[in-house]
């Protein structure tokens, strides 16, 4: 039965199933990145109407080589499992050898509770090093974080605090600098951005706000309605906060997030998101 099971897996990570989906090829000037030192990679919670592996075939379509995985995603489309930081030994190697086999590379983990209590927090770091992630993205209570910075140190793992919208505890980046000012710098931000406009924030601000503390970013623009809506498109003045990264010179991952949409539309604004991000890039490489 193991041997089954593993033989199953093993052709689900090789032998991708076919996307109904019309994939595009947005350009991506990597050697504009690379000269930023920037990242850009995809929240898996933009495709959670696909599973997993269908996810990182979309990616490596896409030309995304890294992923935020996000607890309690199908794994695959054959198989009634979902992944996440109790996941067995066996799965974790399948995904690996599905990221490995679309050239996508796992970077973080999240929105994942951490309480104050060793077991259970360190039961998601366990997970992150065996899946060899950078970052943990979660909203964690005010009372751990001296736990959370000891298991960070100890991991040499990221703790990059999320903010959702109002009234979440962390809606404003006010609170978030105050449970990261005091410690280590493995213990930072996860700017979601999209999420300080649903608020009524202006996000160039707040990216300001948390400058020396931003891990990582959930990127997003977002319309007057508060939908999600292509980069370059929307009231976050992308261009202005990716202006903001660069002058902070940070090297985060930027993780696209869409919270709406699905299918070939979803699939299609990704791509123009995308190729929008590549010509900021580009420019702001000169």
């Amino acid at each position: 039965m193991q041997f089954c099971a593993a033989v199953l897996l093993l052709l689900c990570a090789l032998n991708p199933q076919a996307l109904s989906a019309d994939i595009p090829h947005p350009k991506i000037d990597q050697p504009a990145l690379d000269k930023l030192g920037w990242k850009l990679g995809c929240q898996a919670w933009t495709f959670r109407k696909l599973s997993l592996f269908e996810t990182l075939d979309t990616l490596n379509q896409l030309g995304i080589h890294y992923i935020e995985l996000y607890p309690g995603q199908k794994m695959a489309p054959d198989q009634d499992v979902k992944f996440d930081h109790n996941a067995t030994q066996e799965q974790i190697q399948a995904v690996l050898d599905k990221c490995k086999a679309t050239g996508v590379t796992p970077m973080s983990y999240g929105v994942v509770n951490l309480p104050n209590e060793d077991g259970d927090a360190r039961k998601v770091f366990d997970f992150a090093r065996k899946m060899g992630l950078k970052n943990i993205v979660s909203e964690p209570p005010a009372d751990a974080f001296q736990l959370l910075d000891r298991l960070a140190s100890e991991y040499k793992i990221n703790v990059a605090v999320h903010d959702h919208p109002k009234p979440s505890h962390y809606w404003n980046p006010d609170t978030v600098l105050g449970v990261v000012k005091d410690r280590s710098h493995l213990i930072g931000a996860c700017a979601d951005v999209g999420h300080w406009y649903r608020s009524g924030l202006v996000p160039l601000e707040c990216l300001k706000k948390l400058d020396g503390r931003i891990i990582e970013l959930h990127f997003k623009d977002i319309a007057e309605n508060k939908e999600d809506v292509p980069w370059g498109t929307g009231k976050c003045d992308v261009p202005a906060m990716l202006a903001e990264i660069k002058r902070q010179k940070i090297h985060p991952l930027f993780a696209i997030e869409y919270e709406s949409g699905e299918g070939q539309e979803l699939i299609n604004n990704v791509a123009k998101s995308i190729e929008f991000f590549s010509q900021q890039a580009t420019e702001l490489a000169k």
